[in-house]
């Protein structure tokens, strides 16, 4: 840790010089790197804490033979391993992007209603996961299924290494239940594709020449209150060459959803620049799949039995609602651990 605080010294002196601000891709990149030694310096500094004293209590009931501190040594011990374990995972989230927000899109598969029911479900989850880790989310782009459920969404998660977490989430999703929407009762299976990439920062900037864009506007159709249908401010950007189509109803004015879709489209097309030049998709988004059987990278299971599982990593639960509920820490953390693992062996 005297490392990391020896660098954070370094990085702290380099913003009071002179002209520091002039380079604003330079003083952005450095003001992140600072952002995150503190975090980890702060989470050192709580496991650290926490250790002390749980030893010293035990010590202080040892010495005066007094059993009574016991529960409270073993409650200090579980926050610690927990705590301790929370970092040795996040010392795995060492991506390029990693640090950086997520943005997420979820698409219905094979399945029809049931699929689009299966998406609002899934959009629940990740917003309940979100809640728990105190992270910010909101809807950037919504349609509604045609008779129930969600067609497409496109959401936001921001705070520190949600894209790291989110990554993990990146394929499709299998469900298995009886149908609300069959009156006979029978089994359904049905799909959801889960796209992420990272919200790209100011010092990463791409070039887009206005005559590729094709920007049509539509009136919103998501949450909005009153505003809702008034007035044509949702923004719908199709940049030409590529075929790469982003949009955003979101915010209040035309003027804010463009500036956001256009944020969206620059880090799509960022991405895609740098998978044509590294040759690396998965290293940044993941391996692409299809939307059906045989693609799914997990499967939530409600009927015959009660399962949730990994197919990566074989990590998994019976206990369904808890996960639908947002309890995915275990899910990703496992993910990772497992990419570790294989990025080793390789």
């Amino acid at each position: 840790m005297a490392d990391a605080e020896s660098e954070l010294e370094s990085l702290e002196a380099e913003t009071l010089k002179p002209g520091f601000w002039n380079d604003q891709s330079h003083s952005q990149v450095i003001l992140k790197s600072i952002k995150q030694l503190k975090s980890k310096i702060a989470a050192f500094g709580k496991i650290s804490g926490l250790y002390d004293d749980a030893l010293t209590l035990a010590e202080m009931g040892i010495e005066a033979e007094d059993s009574s501190v016991i529960p409270e040594v073993k409650e200090l011990a579980d926050a610690f391993l927990e705590s301790y374990e929370r970092l040795r995972v996040e010392t795995l989230l060492s991506g390029e992007y990693d640090l950086n927000n997520a943005i997420i899109t979820l698409h219905p598969g094979a399945g029809g209603t049931e699929s689009c029911d299966w998406v609002g479900m899934l959009l629940r989850m990740y917003g309940k996961w979100a809640e728990k880790r105190g992270y910010k989310y909101e809807i950037l782009d919504l349609l509604d299924g045609e008779e129930a459920g969600v067609k497409s969404v496109t959401f936001q998660i921001s705070g520190e290494n949600a894209f790291g977490y989110m990554r993990s989430e990146k394929g499709i999703h299998r469900l298995v239940r009886i149908s609300p929407f069959d009156s006979s009762g029978r089994r359904h299976t049905s799909f959801a594709s889960c796209d992420v990439m990272p919200e790209l920062d100011e010092s990463t900037s791409i070039e887009i020449n206005p005559e590729d864009l094709r920007v049509d506007t539509y009136r919103s159709g998501g949450a909005g209150g009153q505003h809702v249908n008034k007035t044509e401010s949702a923004i719908r950007i199709t940049h030409i060459p590529s075929g790469i189509i982003v949009q955003c109803q979101n915010e209040r004015s035309q003027m804010q959803n463009r500036d956001r879709a256009m944020k969206m489209l620059q880090s799509k097309l960022y991405l895609r620049q740098k998978e044509e030049q590294l040759e690396k998709l998965s290293g940044i988004r993941g391996e692409i799949k299809d939307n059906a059987w045989g693609s799914q990278i997990r499967s939530y299971v409600f009927h015959p039995y009660s399962l949730v599982k990994d197919h990566r990593t074989d990590e998994e639960t019976g206990n369904v609602q808890a996960v639908m509920d947002g309890q995915l820490d275990g899910f990703m953390n496992a993910y990772l651990i497992w990419q570790h693992k294989s990025a080793v062996a390789e």
